[in-house]
């Protein structure tokens, strides 16, 4: 049954002659939505990529849209959110054993480079767990139209899913559960009915989803020979920011290769908003550029949305009993104490990269019944945007509590925004 259609929609269902599996060996899923209410982006028959995605190990289920003039952005949203929902409870379409950590929803004529390497993790940053002593790579996944007719921007987002090596303590050795754990249903997309990322090519655009740069589980971590857990529910540079610009370089480098514009817009929320907010300041820090690969290339983007996240670790204790206890006991033990060490704090958090005007658009938006904090952090990164002159807008209270934007209003101004910036 078709959410934005209120009506039932064919499907269909194919199997690759060799499977990819998880590692609970579930099959990777392709949700393909065909025939939709718009002109395709990708010039190749559905035919040819279905057959190729087939020929990759997926498994497709195809839903056929008939060409009806509900199915487009932002309507068809609603559709993404209820496949999601279904992939995560393991009842979709008569399927059980679709991954809930790498299924994915696909539009007519796009197709996906899955699993590409864009930084080599230094495992002595958070040091856990203690037998993880060979950094693996952080990995993203691409989704773009296969022969677009024109050029496509694209819409970069760092999971608030955290990858992470594990041991396996029965066995004695690390193992890849949590390896590509970006899109695990239950933390991401069905978790907070997120379809904003996987709609976007319904507004012509090609969009990636990138591992977290904190590459451990997020309660865990701690500086060598630091207290356990210091770096419970946050991140640190220059690490993280070394491998937010890393991120972009590779997405702008492999675009290239799949006929991408080279335009970037950031989407990030919850903890993504802190990673992906890392992106959109000019200021130049040497130590967050000299790492990671494709350094000839620009690490720029040209917009960003954010949801509620953290962006200035000096403004933490401006009020008690607001939701971030946790940073507050916290953070002085990896940074020291904030009084001596307010410039260390500083480089922590986005708003100290935005220096001037030459900052891109953002977008904001934030409930204020979620915890206060929150929006605390986006006033202070808005009075840094207004000192500078640089556009923004902030849509707030959309919804309840921590949560992500999903009525057709609301999606509709997300896409706009990022449209009129980005093509």
């Amino acid at each position: 049954m078709s959410q934005t259609l209120n009506s039932p929609i064919n499907f269909t269902i194919q199997h690759p002659a060799f499977p990819l599996k998880d590692s609970d060996g579930n099959f990777l899923t392709i949700v393909y939505l065909i025939n939709p209410g718009f002109e395709k982006t990708g010039s190749n028959t559905t035919k040819e990529d279905v057959t190729w995605l087939l020929e990759q190990g997926y498994r497709v289920v195809t839903l056929d849209y008939n060409s009806h003039s509900k199915a487009r952005s932002p309507h068809i949203n609603k559709d993404i959110i209820a496949i999601n929902d279904a992939l995560a409870a393991s009842d979709f379409c008569g399927l059980a054993d679709c991954s809930i950590m790498q299924s994915y929803v696909l539009f007519d004529g796009y197709r996906i480079d899955r699993n590409v390497a864009y930084f080599k993790d230094d495992p002595s940053v958070y040091n856990y767990p203690e037998q993880y002593t060979d950094g693996d790579s952080l990995r993203m996944d691409i989704i773009y139209p296969a022969n677009p007719n024109g050029p496509v921007p694209t819409i970069l987002s760092f999971s608030y899913s955290n990858s992470f090596a594990t041991f396996d303590e029965e066995k004695g050795v690390l193992t890849a559960a949590n390896h590509n754990k970006r899109t695990f249903l239950p933390y991401t997309f069905a978790g907070f009915d997120d379809s904003i990322l996987e709609g976007a090519p319904a507004a012509g655009m090609a969009w990636a989803i990138a591992d977290h740069p904190k590459y451990c589980p997020w309660g865990s971590g701690q500086p060598s020979n630091g207290k356990n857990e210091t770096y419970k529910s946050y991140q640190t540079n220059p690490d993280a920011a070394q491998k937010v610009k890393a991120a972009i370089r590779t997405l702008r480098a492999k675009g290239t290769e799949l006929g991408l514009s080279g335009k970037i817009g950031i989407y990030g929320f919850s903890r993504g908003s802190t990673a992906g907010a890392l992106a959109i300041g000019d200021r130049l820090v040497p130590a967050f550029e000299n790492a990671g690969w494709y350094r000839e290339i620009s690490d720029a983007v040209q917009a960003a949305v954010l949801g509620p996240g953290v962006f200035d670790y000096t403004q933490i204790y401006r009020h008690q009993n607001d939701g971030d206890e946790t940073l507050e006991s916290r953070c002085p033990w990896a940074w020291g104490n904030l009084a001596e060490n307010r410039e260390k704090w500083k480089t922590m958090g986005a708003a100290y990269l935005i220096k001037s005007s030459a900052t891109p658009p953002v977008f904001l938006f934030y409930n204020t019944s979620d915890a206060p904090y929150y929006a605390d952090q986006t006033t202070v990164l808005t009075q840094k945007l207004d000192s500078l002159h640089i556009p923004h807008f902030i849509l707030k209270d959309y919804g309840c509590g921590h949560s992500v934007p999903k009525r057709t209003q609301d999606l509709r101004l997300i896409y706009r925004f990022l449209e009129e910036n980005l093509k």
